[in-house]
């Protein structure tokens, strides 16, 4: 694998080379007989980067990579001082303990609990409130997470990635699926949230308007390689 290209001018962060091979990549197309190969190398700093990509290009497969819930055929994965993972020296954290922030598509909220025992999850309860309302979501703290829309689960599930203050933040399409005054107004959240968090985050994006109003750099991801910076 080539040297890292720079994402951004700042300093690096996190710093990801890594490969794996599998029989498709993650929310992509039926694979073909010869399978899915991630191959990648890039470093970013604080503030959001976009991860950019066709269907099937292998950025949720990234993304669960850096996670941990991703097995390596080899790679080295080091956010800030911590090395995360690093086959040539059989380093291999679980995702609990990879300190990183995570929403998934669909936000993944468990449907049996409100609003804040999401965010509350795994951290005390007056942090999840003060989170809640760090998001715009304090008054549906106590509203099942079944009855919530689109746009008010997004907001509670950036809430439970960011309760546990984490060093790193994955969002895979965030604003995606969401009608137009909801993708607006999360779209404006997000703006002024992630750069001053202070903390890298890489947010998969198919939508020229939301990195036009997020402002960052763009990786470019095709067929599981990054085009040249």
């Amino acid at each position: 694998m080539s040297a890292p290209p720079q994402a951004n001018a700042t300093l690096p962060r996190l710093s990801v080379t890594l490969a794996l091979h599998r029989g498709q990549p993650i929310n992509g197309p039926d694979a073909d007989a010869g399978g899915f190969a991630l191959d990648v190398s890039f470093t970013i700093g604080d503030g959001p980067t976009f991860l950019r990509g066709p269907n099937g290009a292998g950025k949720t497969t990234l993304l669960r990579a850096i996670l941990g819930l991703e097995p390596l055929d080899h790679g080295r994965v080091v956010l800030g001082s911590r090395t995360l993972v690093d086959t040539a020296r059989a380093i291999d954290l679980p995702p609990e303990a990879r300190d990183i922030g995570w929403v998934p598509q669909g936000a993944a909220l468990f449907p049996h609990l409100s609003a804040l025992g999401n965010v509350a999850f795994a951290a005390p309860l007056v942090d999840a409130m003060a989170v809640l309302a760090q998001v715009g979501a304090a008054h549906l703290a106590h509203r099942s997470a079944r009855v919530l829309s689109g746009g008010e689960r997004q907001r509670v599930a950036l809430a439970r990635a960011l309760v546990r203050r984490p060093s790193l933040l994955l969002l895979d399409e965030p604003l995606s699926a969401l009608d137009p005054a909801a993708r607006a107004g999360l779209r404006t959240l997000l703006a002024g949230l992630l750069p001053s968090l202070a903390i890298p985050s890489l947010v998969v994006t198919h939508d020229a308007a939301d990195i036009a109003a997020l402002g960052g750099p763009i990786l470019e991801l095709d067929n599981g390689r990054l085009a040249p910076s």
